[in-house]
């Protein structure tokens, strides 16, 4: 989120598949999968805050389709450590190259803001910090704390890289104690090598079932997106090992190409089949599903926070009976 360092001037590096995919066929948006414009009194209010506490946010770099509606309601996710990925996933629009280090003040000034802003819940990302030791987990955890010591009402929900090859890193996020634990598994299995090159499916999974193990009382939350090319089959698979990993909150969404540099969308999903999936999540246990061709990782995520809760309690409920 927020680092107040400007790396817009700074070179960036794009993965060599992703040129190659500059000429591929781009098929046509359906009337359902379109967006209005942003706009609005609200949206300008956020754009104004954003820009002046020198933020950085994943609506902006991930060229979100729901910024708009977010933006207007005063929304925001914020994104840590800068604003290039040391990786370069064929499904994201955020730049790769060598990130600045890390800003030391980073996690007051987020919290600050937050408490400025007044957020009721609040979602916070990274890009990937391979170049660290610890993948920027020390950092995050910071972040955190700093948010429940300025603003002790504000619900926490972290949208965290996979953390790969850091020994103890997931551990100390986890100790951290968001109050959602979000981690996007993307894609199904088979896509990996293609569209997630640098990230492990099975270390993704086993990311989501150690916060769990650790703490109980985390919810956990994950996504993929569909139109990549994967098959039904596939997707109940990935819908399986969630409910193995003890996933809470399932999201699926309809992939869209950000430039002509990334990876095509192979098919656009009507939203009577991402209905028919929320209808299979929910039969396979998952206490949350949003399931539709605008769904993404944080659209809506301080009323799914709420609606979260009180499956919980129903759930726990009806097992006491």
């Amino acid at each position: 989120m927020a680092t107040l360092i400007n790396n817009r001037d700074k070179p960036s590096i794009r993965h060599p598949e992703k040129q190659k995919r500059a000429d591929s066929e781009v098929l046509r948006k359906p009337e359902w999968i379109r967006v209005k414009a942003p706009g609005g009194k609200g949206y300008q209010a956020t754009k104004s805050i954003v820009k002046d506490k020198g933020l950085h946010t994943v609506c902006e770099e991930a060229a979100c389709p729901n910024m708009g509606e977010c933006w207007d309601k005063k929304h925001a996710t914020l994104m840590i450590m800068g604003d290039i990925c040391t990786r370069a996933c064929a499904f994201c629009n955020v730049r790769t190259g060598l990130p600045a280090p890390l800003d030391a003040q980073e996690p007051q000034k987020v919290a600050v803001a937050v408490r400025e802003m007044a957020l009721a819940h609040v979602v916070i990302t990274s890009v990937d910090r391979d170049d660290l030791s610890d993948g920027g987990a020390a950092h995050f955890a910071s972040t955190v704390k700093a948010i429940r010591q300025e603003a002790p009402a504000t619900s926490i929900e972290i949208l965290t890289p996979d953390f790969l090859r850091k020994p103890g890193a997931a551990e100390l996020l986890i100790d951290a104690e968001p109050d959602v634990f979000n981690h996007n598994l993307e894609t199904v299995p088979s896509l990996y090598l293609s569209i997630r090159p640098g990230a492990r499916y099975y270390h993704s999974l086993r990311l989501l079932q150690k916060v769990k193990e650790r703490d109980p009382r985390q919810f956990t939350k994950s996504g993929i997106m569909v139109g990549l090319g994967e098959s039904k089959a596939e997707v109940m698979q990935v819908m399986d090992d969630m409910r193995a990993a003890d996933v809470d909150f399932i999201t699926i969404g309809q992939y869209l190409q950000p430039t002509r540099k990334h990876a095509p969308v192979k098919r656009f999903v009507p939203p009577e089949e991402f209905k028919a999936l929320e209808v299979i999540a929910r039969s396979k246990g998952f206490l949350m599903v949003s399931s539709s061709p605008l769904t993404r990782s944080s659209h809506h995520a301080g009323d799914d926070f709420a609606r979260l809760q009180a499956a919980r309690d129903a759930k726990h409920i009806k097992s006491a009976k």
